[in-house]
């Protein structure tokens, strides 16, 4: 039976864990789950028990046990559950990229087409009194300060 293990010490590794549960019964496997970037402990693991009942009595035992300050977290390890854009386990997803938007969708809605050099600066003088109060808008902390 396979233990999840939570709330570890930072100076716990793989063979400190492995001593934690090796009184309950035989360990067959104790691993501490390390960031992959910067190899620091995040502060799980799991245990694996050869003995499902040495790992019920570890579980018993263990739940809420302080190590170095902290209450440990034990439980039976439940499966991972896959996230979002995540393949199922032993599956490939063909790309892992998000879709592209496809340009001719987007040029369907927009609402007001541009066709001429006329309609642009028509579109643009539109748009001016919001730059123009953004202007305002820095000149007068400028002169605040």
């Amino acid at each position: 039976m396979k233990l999840y293990v939570g709330n570890l010490p930072w100076s716990i590794d793989d063979s400190k864990l492995k001593e934690l549960f090796t009184s309950y019964g035989d360990v067959e496997e104790a691993v501490l789950i390390k960031d992959k970037f910067s190899g620091r402990s995040k502060g799980f693991g799991f245990v694996t028990f050869t003995d499902d009942a040495a790992a019920t009595k570890a579980i018993a035992e263990m739940h809420e046990k302080d190590v170095d300050g902290r209450p440990l977290t034990v439980s039976e390890a439940k499966p991972m559950v896959p996230r979002d854009n995540d393949a199922p386990r032993g599956e490939s997803n063909e790309s892992q990229e998000a879709p592209m938007a496809n340009p001719s969708d987007i040029n369907d809605v927009v609402e007001d087409e541009i066709e001429t050099v006329e309609d642009a600066k028509d579109d643009a003088v539109e748009d001016a009194p919001a730059a123009e109060e953004a202007v305002e808008a820095e000149e007068s902390t400028e002169k605040a300060e």
